[in-house]
């Protein structure tokens, strides 16, 4: 238990370690996943690719799988969704 607890802590160090720009890229690469993984389905249901409407569904689609780690925060998950803590961003799919 202690090796894991650890393990978290040390993983929060360096989470609070990247810049701004590596967390960009990180967020940017999810959104790719999400893209290549739900947009499939999206335009076999109807959806014209890379339109909101399909943006949307692709975000959905993440949403209802529970795998979606995309927030549009300025501050990370702070303050997401009403949850308290500090920022102004909302959530998505969190």
């Amino acid at each position: 238990m202690r090796i894991v607890m650890l393990m978290a802590a040390s993983a929060l160090c360096l989470l609070g370690c990247a810049t701004p720009q590596d967390r960009a890229l990180a967020q940017q690469a999810e959104v790719e996943r999400m893209m290549a993984e739900f947009g499939p389905a999206c335009t076999k249901v109807g959806y014209t690719p890379n339109t909101d409407p399909w943006r949307d569904c692709v975000v959905q689609s993440a949403t209802r799988s529970g795998r979606s780690g995309v927030s549009t925060s300025l501050f990370g998950g702070f303050g997401s969704g009403g949850r308290g803590g500090i920022g102004i961003g909302i959530g998505i799919g969190r």
